[in-house]
Formats: structure tokens, C-alpha cells, sequence
């Protein structure tokens, strides 16, 4: 837990900075001097205006690493001449936001705001949660959260209705090359040293970091540090040395929170608009950052049916070979089988029919509950039941020439209700025909030939 205030010694917040990573040495002090966020902290914006007014509440900062939540604390604290206090959701317990909370008051009374930054918010408890809730209410202290996840889902909902919820967006690859500039330049950073560096090289950077500053910060502080030194002083920054520090990239992907949802949400998405590329890209985001296959195999054997259903009957058993193969074979193996199965699904012909069918049944069942099966559809394994005139009516269907017999299933509230309309896409365009010709023979009219038997099954 850190506590900072407006009576600190300079000398020794100096002395401390200069010992400090690049990415806090450079952690700007001023709105002018913070990047990114445009759409909060632009001209007009909401979140400007309120610091502009100094009308500052409580609040929540949602958004990934590295895009500035805690500095956006800190330079909020300062405009407003608050007391700030940094807490740690792992290291800080009750006792602990206790105390601060008591010199919070102490504070208030002498009219000094404490602003309480809470850093990973969502790691909090309920009750740890629970225990600002008193001093928020009362004014006593202006929290402010910080969390990678959705607020919805990890923050009470007491304590959440009394803050306002700010989206912070990840940098984009122009930011992050600014701020490396600015950083060469800046006597914080390198601007004290003779730093060669090709600007295509900051870029890789920039895009490496994956909208995260301390990533990017961090990054050129490595890449400088294994420059090389020239006779002069000089330091020079080649690819290759870049190529070195980058190594491998680590991909943004917590597979039990909301990006977990969002990338299969993009491979389900992609591949119903027939993209296999987009689809392509968003298995290997998942699986190159460690996704579970079965995970991947089990969605796609859902979209088999859900998007593809019998426009295409390949399409199911394919996505169940696929999620075996990946049984049989792990990762790395088996990102070809799920490479091909995405692929395959991708092209293959489209229909929600199916999905339609049963989403429209189910509706009907939760809302008739109490329909009575009709007697001929019902067994008569006792004396009773066939006195009862279950099973009376009934037309074994393999005994007649159609092989269809004239005779309704459905209660009868329900009876000219219609649930699968196929389209037709692919091979549903024979199930549509026969499905017809059924309807059809079951309304009284004659059969004729089936054109569907005039061409192999789909």
C-alpha cells in the first residue's frame, strides 16, 4: 500500500524516480502530457469536463494493462489537491482499508479529500469490497477502481451503483509510437543520452506491445540498455537486437474472463459471414495463447449444427472427427484438424433452420407445459390405459405404402403449428421437398413421386 500526498519531500520522490523503471519515470503528471483515451478525455468529454469542473466521483477504470488506469488516478489526484492513497487488491486487507479510512476522515476534517486508487479491484472480496462502501457514501474518501474485468460481474453491485463505470481502450499502434518518440527525447527517458534508432523500429514496438505502454516503455528500455555503444557515446539500436529482445509475443488472453468470450465470439462470427481468414486468425489467437482445442472442437461442433445444420450433413460428423483428433492427438498437433474443420465450416453451405426450429419449440413448450399428449401418440401397455382409448387411433407408419401415416402428433392446439422451415441451402433444398410431400399426404392429398429419391441423399 502506497500513500502519497501533497506534503511529500520532493527531494526524495526525485531521488526515487531516478532509480525507477522507464515506465514510471515517464508517467506523465498533466492531462497535456497523457496518451490515449480520446474519448473520454477529449475536448467536450465526459470525464474532461468533470475534472475541468473539479466534480469528481467515484468511479471505476475498466480496461486491459497498460493503458493508463493508474496514472489516470494519479493525475486526478493531483488536480483536485487530493490526498492519494494506492492500494493493492492482493496485499491489502480489511484492516488495512480500515485504517486508511479512519485517516481519510481525519483529513476531511481538515478539509483535505483523500482520492483511494484500488488497483485489480475485482480481486477484492465481497467484504473487503463491502468495507469502502460507508466512506464512499459519506464523502469521507473518492474511490477509484481499476480492473481488467468486466465490472458487472466482479464488483458489487452496491458498490458498483455508486460509481461511475469509464471504459479505457487498449493504445493503438500511433499512441504507443508517439509515446516512444517523446521517450528518446524526454530528459525522463533517453533524452540525455545520443540514442540512434530507426523510427520503423519503434513501430515494431508499437505493435509488439499490443496497446500496452508499460509493454512498449519496457520494451525500449531493453532494446537501449542492449544497444550498441559507439566510441562517441552513441547508442545504436539494430533490428537484430530488437528481434532479440522482442522474442516470442505474449498474447492478451485470460481464458476465463471476458476475452476468452470475445475471441470465440470472433471465430463463431467469422466463419457464419464465410471468412475462413478472419476465422483462421482468431483460432490461432486462441490457441497460440494457450486455449484448450477441446474448448475450440466442442464450439465448433455447435456451430455445425447451429449455423451449417443439414444444408450440409458432413458438417457434424467432420467437427465431432475434429474434436477427437484432438484427443488423440494434443496440441500442437491438432491445430491443423481444428484448422481444417474451421475452414471447412467457413464454405460449407448455411442454415439456421434447424436452430430456428427448436429455439421456436422450445418457446411453445415453456409456454404450454400442461398440453396433454394426443391418445393415438400414447402407449397402452395396461388394460386401463386401452380402456382409457390410449393408443386408439394409431397408424403404424412402416405398414402403410407411403410410409406416412395421416394422423396428428401434435396436441391439438398445436396442430398447424410449423417449426422446421428448411431453406434451400446446400442439401436441405431434398429435406425441404420431402418434408412438403409428408405435409402434403398428411392433409388428405395424394403422393406422387419422390424427386428427391431421384438424387443421392446430402
Amino acid at each position: 500500500m502506497e500513500q502519497l500526498s501533497l506534503f511529500d519531500s520532493q527531494s526524495e520522490h526525485s531521488l526515487s524516480s531516478a532509480m525507477a523503471p522507464l515506465a514510471d519515470r515517464m508517467r506523465p503528471d498533466s492531462l497535456e502530457d497523457y496518451i490515449g483515451q480520446e474519448h473520454l478525455l477529449g475536448k467536450g468529454m465526459v470525464l474532461r469536463q468533470m475534472l475541468e469542473r473539479d466534480q469528481i466521483c467515484s468511479m471505476i477504470f475498466w480496461g486491459p494493462p497498460g493503458v493508463g488506469k493508474t496514472t489516470l488516478a494519479r493525475i486526478i489526484a493531483n488536480r483536485t489537491k487530493s490526498a492519494f492513497v494506492n492500494f493493492s487488491a492482493v496485499t491489502s486487507g480489511i484492516r488495512e482499508i480500515k485504517d486508511i479510512m479512519k485517516q481519510a476522515e481525519d483529513n476531511r476534517a481538515y478539509g483535505v479529500r483523500t482520492l483511494c486508487f484500488v488497483d485489480e479491484i475485482h480481486r477484492f472480496n465481497k467484504a473487503q469490497q463491502d468495507a469502502f462502501l460507508p466512506y464512499v457514501e459519506r464523502g469521507s474518501i473518492t474511490l477509484i477502481g481499476a480492473t481488467t474485468e468486466n465490472p458487472s460481474f466482479e464488483i458489487n453491485a452496491a458498490l458498483l451503483s455508486r460509481c461511475k463505470v469509464f471504459v479505457l481502450k487498449e493504445l493503438t499502434a500511433e499512441n504507443l509510437t508517439d509515446l516512444l518518440s517523446r521517450t528518446l527525447k524526454d530528459r525522463r527517458g533517453f533524452g540525455g543520452t545520443d540514442v540512434r534508432m530507426d523510427s520503423d523500429l519503434l513501430e515494431s514496438i508499437a505493435v509488439f506491445a499490443n496497446g500496452d505502454a508499460r509493454t512498449a516503455l519496457n520494451t525500449l528500455e531493453m532494446a537501449v540498455l542492449n544497444g550498441e555503444i559507439s566510441e562517441d557515446g552513441s547508442i545504436t539500436v539494430t533490428a537484430e537486437t530488437l528481434e532479440q529482445c522482442l522474442g516470442k509475443k505474449t498474447l492478451l488472453y485470460d481464458k476465463k474472463g471476458e476475452e476468452h468470450y470475445n475471441l470465440i465470439s470472433a471465430l463463431h462470427k467469422s466463419m457464419r459471414n464465410s471468412d475462413p481468414d478472419a476465422a483462421l486468425y482468431w483460432l490461432a489467437r486462441m490457441l497460440e495463447a494457450g486455449e484448450d482445442p477441446l474448448f475450440i472442437a466442442r464450439r465448433l461442433i455447435r456451430f455445425a449444427s447451429e449455423d451449417v445444420g443439414l444444408a450440409d450433413n458432413q458438417a457434424l460428423p467432420l467437427a465431432v472427427a475434429a474434436y477427437q483428433a484432438c484427443h488423440f492427438n494434443g496440441m500442437p498437433e491438432c491445430n491443423l484438424n481444428l484448422a481444417q474443420t474451421v475452414i471447412y465450416l467457413s464454405l460449407a453451405p448455411r442454415s439456421n433452420a434447424v436452430y430456428r426450429a427448436y429455439e421456436t419449440a422450445k418457446a411453445d413448450a415453456v409456454s404450454r407445459l400442461a398440453e396433454p399428449v394426443p391418445l393415438n401418440i400414447r402407449n397402452a401397455p395396461t388394460q386401463l390405459m386401452e380402456e382409457l382409448r390410449y393408443g386408439e387411433g394409431y397408424t403404424y407408419a412402416h405398414d402403410t405404402q407411403e410410409k406416412i401415416a395421416r394422423m396428428t402428433c401434435l396436441p391439438e392446439s398445436l396442430k398447424d403449428r410449423r417449426y422446421y422451415l428448411p431453406t434451400e441451402e446446400g442439401g436441405e433444398g431434398i429435406f425441404k421437398e420431402r418434408l412438403e410431400r409428408s405435409r402434403r399426404f398428411r392433409l388428405g392429398e395424394d403422393l406422387q413421386p419422390d424427386p428427391a429419391k431421384q438424387r443421392p441423399d446430402p
